[in-house]
């Protein structure tokens, strides 16, 4: 009887160990996608930034005499912002996960909280940077939202 007892709780603290070891990989693997958005994102917005200069110069209304490269560093902006968007999602995923599965304590929520409230404060001011509005705010009259595309097309 006491043999059975010992080998279950051996059993369940090799679960509960394969468990936490299978969480917190998960954690490292949202942290290093997150990470790899936001460089491979930026390289890549880079590429179509320099793209973009290196085509044919077009005036586009309201950029006569300068040589329309606002618009394309705009479309930089944009992408870049989008890359970084995109990153600090997985980011805040793996907080979430750690905080939650690994380390529930008060402190780590706590810590958790305030990530979440820096990373959302930086995720509306990105998409204001994007857009040119808030989130919650509709679209001007006949203003297409912000498409990620080549950057200068």
């Amino acid at each position: 009887m006491a043999g059975s007892s010992l080998i279950l709780a051996v059993g369940a603290a090799a679960e509960s160990s394969l468990l936490r070891d299978a969480v917190h990989w998960s954690t490292k693997a949202f942290e290093i996608a997150g990470v790899l958005v936001i460089v491979l994102g930026s390289i890549w917005a880079t590429v179509l930034y320099a793209r973009a200069l290196a085509g044919p110069r077009r005036e586009e209304p309201g950029t006569a005499g300068r040589g329309g490269g606002g618009s394309r560093f705009h479309a930089y902006r944009s992408n870049l912002g989008r890359a970084i968007l995109l990153g600090l999602e997985f980011l805040v995923a793996a907080d979430i996960i750690n905080t939650v599965a690994i380390t529930p304590t008060m402190n780590s929520v706590l810590v958790l909280g305030m990530i979440v409230l820096i990373r959302t404060f930086l995720s509306f001011s990105l998409e204001v940077e994007i857009n040119g509005r808030w989130p919650w705010q509709e679209n001007p009259p006949g203003r297409e939202p912000e498409q990620s595309g080549s950057g200068g097309r």
